[in-house]
């Protein structure tokens, strides 16, 4: 019986050794002390320039740039031959009446293409094609009269004029066959050539030498090709604005419930106040450097508002706990070392976080650009804020509490108060 304690003893005595040592392995500061609270008003200094820089942006600059996601508006994607230069692309759009159109890179750069937002917010089929022609005659410079677009023509255009000149003799089927042709010629163009001809002699080995031809004399052949168009109506993109906003909203409150039943009210008000200054400075960062919030970029706020939440808890819940073993310490150094002992999981947690989203911003392409941007503004600014906005507000107001009392602000676990008053009777 004895050999069988000693040998449950050892074994416990191990696996507590070993696990000691893979948290040793996994800590970056070996017991740290560095006064966060001393900070304070550094960190409140910093908060309040961008704090203030976003909020200025959005009043009298930038303002909040919505995307066409939630201001409506058509998009029309055009692939170049050649690189683009989007000054040029803007005086076209104005000198053709388009105005306030954006231009934005889209895909990869080696794709040469880009995205145009116009503000045409009608949703049918005419507006639709009243926006790829706006595009197509604004970039059209000097095109000779009567001849079409090869790079923009249609199947339904390429066989009509096939018909009419028809360089086959089809006879009886050459609506079949133009048909056909037409299709294989806008095939090729759109899945092998990426959307955009050289010339019409890039069509050689895939078409017939009549028809290759009869389309010399008739087509040109642009530097341009207009991909696709879509097309979000005002009354969705009010629907979506609202959505989003109830949703931030929602989650804030939710939290807010969460951390009162969890802690107290107060965690609770700190926490979701470190999350609003979050949320405040990674909209400001979009209006500052005015690029615009899609979709996309809210679920990525809503991710960095739980993000910065977790990492607000875990400090929070590693006060409470040294609030109940460190009772005649001041609160400020409480907090000062729960802050301390848990430096190297928050920099762990949030470094390979934040490795993670700034590869997806810079190798992710354009369409996630928006989205990892939101994430790698929000990842820095969340853990700042769990530590030098959350903390010191929760000291804050204990310690206006505790000068409202007139006594000093040193927490004290639930039965501590009745253990100091029998030691001091004893």
């Amino acid at each position: 019986m004895l050999l069988v304690r000693q040998t449950i003893t050892w074994v416990a005595n191990l696996t507590m050794n070993q696990s000691l040592n893979r948290s040793r392995t996994m800590e970056l500061f070996r017991n740290p002390n560095i006064d966060f609270l001393g900070k304070k008003w550094y960190f409140l200094a910093f908060s309040l320039v961008f704090s203030v820089a976003g909020v200025l942006s959005m009043i009298f600059w930038h303002g909040v740039p919505l995307g066409v996601d939630f201001r409506g508006g058509t998009l029309v994607y055009v692939k170049f031959n050649n690189t683009p230069d989007d000054n040029k692309i803007r005086a076209a759009m104005d000198r053709a009446g388009l105005h306030n159109a954006r231009v934005q890179r889209y895909g990869p750069p080696g794709n040469n293409e880009r995205l145009v937002r116009l503000e045409e917010k009608e949703t049918s089929e005419a507006a639709l094609d009243r926006g790829k022609l706006a595009i197509i005659n604004a970039l059209e410079t000097n095109a000779p009269a009567g001849k079409q677009d090869l790079n923009n023509a249609s199947a339904q255009s390429l066989r009509d004029y096939l018909l009419q000149g028809d360089p086959l003799r089809a006879g009886t089927d050459a609506t079949q066959r133009y048909t056909a042709v037409a299709q294989a010629i806008v095939n090729y163009r759109d899945k092998v050539r990426g959307g955009v001809l050289k010339s019409v002699d890039d069509l050689k080995g895939t078409v017939d030498p009549a028809v290759l031809a009869v389309l010399q004399d008739g087509f040109l052949v642009s530097d341009f090709g207009v991909r696709n168009v879509e097309i979000v109506g005002p009354q969705v993109g009010q629907q979506l604005q609202n959505q989003a906003k109830l949703a931030v909203l929602y989650s804030l409150a939710g939290m807010l419930v969460y951390l009162w039943f969890r802690f107290e009210l107060i965690y609770g008000v700190a926490a979701v106040v470190a999350v609003f200054h979050d949320t405040l400075i990674t909209i400001g960062a979009f209006s500052l450097v005015n690029k615009e919030i899609s979709l996309t970029v809210v679920a990525a706020i809503l991710t960095l508002v739980g993000y910065s939440m977790n990492d607000t808890i875990v400090i929070f819940d590693r006060i409470r706990e040294n609030v109940k073993l460190l009772r005649r310490e001041k609160l400020a150094d409480i907090v000062n070392k729960s802050i301390n002992q848990t430096l190297s999981r928050t920099i762990l947690t949030s470094g390979l976080t934040f490795l993670t989203v700034l590869s997806l911003y810079l190798f992710g392409g354009e369409v996630l650009r928006g989205f990892s941007f939101a994430l790698v503004i929000g990842i820095l600014i969340g853990t700042y804020s769990s530590v030098a906005i959350a903390a010191p507000m929760l000291v804050a107001y204990q310690e206006w509490r505790a000068g409202r009392g007139g006594r000093r602000p040193v927490p004290l676990a639930p039965d501590a108060s009745r253990r100091e008053k029998v030691r001091a009777k004893a």
